[in-house]
Order: structure tokens, then C-alpha cells, then sequence
């Protein structure tokens, strides 16, 4: 069983090492940069399966559970001119998860295969920049029904129209 410190995957202060996770050793559990979570950190649990993302929001902690299958693919995202990052990448931007930084481009060519295979997605380059996931419709059995008072309410005849009779006066009933 290999040790996993509070800090992996994050770069504590003053360190230089780059994030690089193990895709054999899988599950793996680390903390990613978050910048909507409280403390700016969440955890991340990655199986082979599902991720989970543990992170506190205004002081609402929460879990999302993702397939594996939901997400689009592993991207490789260059950082500046040198360094290059491995992301599963998803629809939705904030669920994006880091997997490796590194400027060798041979070991981030190998990496980006091997999570590639791991997980069964396909590799996706920089360009490969998908539009945001629509918003999710409900499904709801009731919708499609029609209220009671439509049914209860005869059609009318729309074949049948009134009979209109030109220059004819109107005769108006006054009392």
C-alpha cells in the first residue's frame, strides 16, 4: 500500500514538483486546485469507473459522483510555452480533472496514451474544444397529459361557420 500525503497533487509551497499521478495505481485519492470551493482545494477520488469529487461550497459539503463514461476524453492543454497538462476533460468546465503536468513532451505523449487506454476515451488535442453541455431536461410521465378541463371541454364544429348575408340591415331588439 503506497502512503499518500495530504498535499499530493497539489504543489505545496515552495516545491517544484509537478503533478504526475500514476495511472496503475489506480484508485487514487489527491486534492486539485478548485476556485469556487471553499479553501480553494477539493479532493478527488479516481477509479477506474467513477470519479468523486469531495469539495465545501459556502460551507455546504458535497460529493458528485461522474462515470467515467460521462466524461468527453483526455486532453492534453499546453500551460505556457513549454509545460503541457493531461485533463479528463467533461462537458461542464468545473469538472474538469488534472492528470499530469510536465514539460518532457515524450513523458506526456506516454501518459496521455496510457490514461487514454485505461479508461477507454478517446484522445482529444487542444483544438478539440466541445460547446457546454445543454441544460438537462426532466422527465416527467405527467407533462404530457392534458388537464382535466381540456378534456372535459367539447371541440366545436369549425366546418359549420356562420352564415353572413351582405347589405342587409341588423334589427336590434330595444326596449
Amino acid at each position: 500500500m503506497r502512503r499518500q500525503t495530504s498535499t499530493s497533487g497539489i504543489n505545496p509551497a515552495g516545491s517544484s514538483r509537478a503533478l504526475r499521478l500514476d495511472p496503475l495505481s489506480l484508485p487514487l485519492s489527491f486534492h486539485a486546485h478548485d476556485t469556487r470551493a471553499d479553501g480553494g482545494v477539493r479532493r478527488i477520488e479516481l477509479h477506474r469507473e467513477r470519479v468523486v469529487l469531495h469539495r465545501a461550497v459556502k460551507g455546504m459539503r458535497m460529493a458528485i459522483n461522474v462515470r467515467v463514461s460521462d466524461f468527453l476524453g483526455v486532453a492534453l492543454r499546453g500551460l505556457d510555452h513549454d509545460a503541457q497538462m493531461l485533463v479528463l476533460a467533461h462537458r461542464d468546465p468545473s469538472l474538469n480533472i488534472p492528470l499530469c503536468v510536465s514539460s518532457d513532451h515524450e513523458e506526456i505523449a506516454s501518459a496521455w496514451q496510457m490514461w487514454s487506454d485505461i479508461f477507454a476515451l478517446p484522445l482529444l488535442a487542444e483544438g478539440d474544444d466541445r460547446e457546454p453541455a445543454a441544460r438537462r431536461r426532466r422527465h416527467n410521465a405527467i407533462r404530457a397529459r392534458r388537464p382535466k378541463f381540456l378534456v372535459r371541454r367539447r371541440l366545436g364544429n369549425l366546418g359549420n361557420s356562420e352564415t353572413v348575408h351582405h347589405d342587409e340591415r341588423e334589427i336590434i331588439a330595444r326596449d
